[in-house]
C-alpha cells in the first residue's frame, strides 16, 4: 500500500459486524498487483470481534469508527477522508483478485475521458459457484435504460473519479437499502458506465444480513425512481422509461400489499405512477 499522502486510489471497505469476512476482505485489497492506494475502513458501530481484527493491521491501513448509521453514511464518511483521484469500494464480504486496481488504473489512463468502470464478477452463493443469469449480465457504456430494471453495477467492482461521486451527491443515506441502484441511476443517466469484461472480484452471497435480502426492496427501488424523475437529470426519453418501470414496481408493489392485507397502501401506490405521469407529461 502506499504511504504517501496523495494516493492515485482510495479504497474504501465499509463494514458492520462482519468479523467472519473482513480479514479476507482487507487483505485482498493488501495483496493487490497496483499499490498507489490507501486503504480506509469505516467501522460502522460494529459489536462483534471487528475492532480487534482491524487493530491487528496497525498504521496498514486507516479505521474510521461511527455509531450504526447505514452502508451510505459509511462509505461518504470514507469518501470524505479520502484523498485519491479515484475511488474504488468493496463490501466486507467480497473479495477481490489481485488484478483489479491495475486493471481499472489502465483503463483509465487508455480512456482519459472515461469517469467510472466496473470489472465482472463471479459469483458464490453459499459457498458454491453460481452462473448469473441472463438478465444479470452486465452491459457497457450507457446502461441506464437497462439499469431501471434491476441493479447492474456492484459496488465492489466499481471504480470511479472521485470528482463525479462528488457532483452527483454521493450514496443517499436515506436509503437503508437499494442505495446503489439510486446513485448509478443517478449517475448513468448523464454518463457511460463501462465495463472490464473480465472477473476481477468474488461477490459473496446467501448469508442472512445481505441488505439485498431485505423484503422491502422494491419499495426502495421505488422511492430511487421518484428520486430519479424529480431530479430533472433525464431527457425526455429517459423520462419515458422511468416511469414505465415506475408504473411496473408500482404495480408489484401494490400487489404485494394487497396480498397482506394493507389496501390503503396498495392504493397509495396506485396512486403513485398516475401522479407523477401527469405531472410530468399533463394532458391539454
Amino acid at each position: 500500500m502506499v504511504k504517501n499522502s496523495k494516493p492515485l486510489v482510495s479504497v474504501i471497505i465499509p463494514t458492520y459486524n462482519r468479523g467472519w469476512t473482513l480479514k479476507e476482505a482487507v487483505d485482498s485489497v493488501l495483496t493487490q498487483d497496483f499499490r498507489d492506494f490507501e486503504l480506509i475502513v469505516v467501522d460502522d458501530g460494529s459489536d462483534d470481534n471487528t475492532p480487534e481484527i482491524l487493530e491487528s493491521y496497525a498504521n496498514s491501513i486507516c479505521v474510521i469508527r461511527q455509531n450504526n448509521q447505514g452502508v451510505s453514511a459509511a462509505r461518504n464518511k470514507g469518501v470524505a477522508a479520502a484523498s485519491g483521484r479515484f475511488l474504488a469500494f468493496l463490501d466486507s464480504d467480497d473479495l477481490w483478485l489481485p488484478k483489479k486496481l491495475l486493471a481499472q488504473v489502465e483503463f483509465f489512463n487508455q480512456d482519459l475521458k472515461a469517469l467510472i468502470c466496473q470489472t465482472e464478477e463471479l459469483w458464490i452463493r453459499n459457498g458454491l459457484r453460481v452462473n448469473p443469469k441472463k438478465r444479470h449480465q452486465k452491459p457497457s457504456g450507457n446502461i441506464f435504460e437497462r439499469s431501471l430494471a434491476l441493479c447492474l453495477v456492484s459496488p465492489s467492482a466499481v471504480m470511479i473519479a472521485r470528482s463525479l461521486f462528488e457532483s452527483v451527491g454521493g450514496f443517499d443515506e436515506n436509503l437503508p437499502a437499494c442505495e446503489d441502484y439510486d446513485l448509478w441511476l443517478r449517475i448513468s443517466c448523464r454518463y457511460p458506465v463501462y465495463l472490464i469484461d473480465t472477473p476481477l472480484i468474488i461477490k459473496r452471497g446467501g448469508h442472512a444480513d445481505q441488505l439485498s435480502r431485505s423484503p422491502a426492496l422494491d419499495e426502495y427501488r421505488i422511492r430511487a425512481l421518484v428520486k430519479i424523475i424529480e431530479s430533472r437529470r433525464l431527457s425526455k426519453t429517459q423520462l419515458k422509461q422511468a416511469l414505465n418501470m415506475l408504473k411496473i414496481k408500482c404495480t408489484i408493489y401494490a400487489a404485494g400489499c394487497r396480498k397482506r392485507g394493507r389496501e390503503t397502501e396498495a392504493c397509495d401506490y396506485d396512486r403513485l405512477y398516475e401522479h407523477y405521469l401527469s405531472a410530468t407529461f399533463p394532458k391539454n
